[in-house]
């Protein structure tokens, strides 16, 4: 069995393998949160409740009304898209001119109400959501055994990530977007409106951290403080690559996602902080993160 730096081959390679789904989670709900604050300016807490809520809708459709894996891969970002628009509209859109800090309290007063209500109804226990039938399995690459799922995830993942970053930065769509915030009354003077395309803004933004929830089902357990375990470190990714940076949030997503991997491989001690040590070391050299842009 071939070693490097002392560690068999095939355990560093499938702590990688872990490392990038992890990643591409990571990149999912980070390009979220980099949509929606660096179109709306505001910072959405709530985000990791969302992704939570993703994960329960998959889960309460096949267990409630017999719909599969990939139904539910497309109507579950579709209700917290649309739950995501009744946000906006009834709270949100009144904090737009205010401090940073009204919107982080409202998203976490939010989390802790979604959160509440699931924990209510489900207690704190996990629900277990099994992977697809066509996903099942795993495919022997000769120096380890690849699951079918994980490699899904990675996969749908960084294809939607790549799709967004392209819809929003190379179609004119997107650069309508931009100038939409941060010139509205400009942009509203050519007949476009803009309050809705904000909202819609936020809607999809949402939509996407449902989406990683329903890839996550399979792979955890459904719970109601699924996204609190994880968004603070989503926090910490957007940080890193630049608040507001779309392309940013995707790569350092990533490639956290392999160093927290390979840190659990070589300290395992840090594997939990290596983010935080990282987003230190960052701020450090770069305030306005690896891809953010300086004011």
């Amino acid at each position: 069995m071939t070693d490097l730096f002392g560690i068999p081959l095939p355990a560093l390679l499938s702590q990688l393998l872990l490392g990038l789904v992890n990643g591409s989670f990571y990149a999912m709900l980070s390009l979220g949160l980099a949509v929606i604050f660096g179109l709306l300016n505001i910072i959405n807490f709530a985000h990791g409740a969302l992704y939570m809520m993703g994960a329960f809708l998959a889960w309460m459709g096949l267990e409630y009304l017999g719909l599969n894996y990939w139904v539910m891969l497309l109507l579950a970002p579709l209700v917290v898209g649309v739950l995501g628009i009744f946000i906006e509209r009834l709270l949100l859109q009144w904090l737009y001119k205010l401090d940073h800090i009204y919107s982080l309290l409202l998203t976490f007063g939010i989390t802790l109400v979604l959160e509440g209500i699931f924990r209510s109804f489900y207690g704190s226990s996990g629900q277990q959501y099994a992977v697809p039938d066509a996903l099942q399995g795993a495919t022997n690459l000769g120096f380890m055994v690849l699951p079918n799922y994980r490699a899904w995830v990675v996969v749908a993942s960084i294809t939607v990530c790549l799709a967004v970053w392209a819809l929003i930065e190379k179609t004119s769509l997107g650069a309508t977007l931009r100038a939409g915030t941060e010139n509205p009354k400009l942009v509203q003077a050519f007949g476009i409106n803009v309050p809705r395309m904000i909202t819609l803004t936020y809607a999809g933004g949402v939509a996407l951290a449902a989406f990683a929830g329903v890839l996550a089902a399979p792979i955890l357990q459904v719970t109601a403080l699924m996204g609190s375990n994880l968004i603070i470190v989503v926090f910490a990714v957007v940080v890193i690559g630049g608040m507001g940076s779309i392309l940013g949030s995707i790569l350092t997503g990533l490639g956290l996602g392999v160093i927290e991997g390979l840190t659990k491989v070589f300290y395992p001690e840090a594997s939990s902080t290596v983010v935080f040590v990282v987003m230190a070391i960052v701020l450090l050299v770069r305030p306005a993160g690896l891809f953010g842009k300086e004011k």
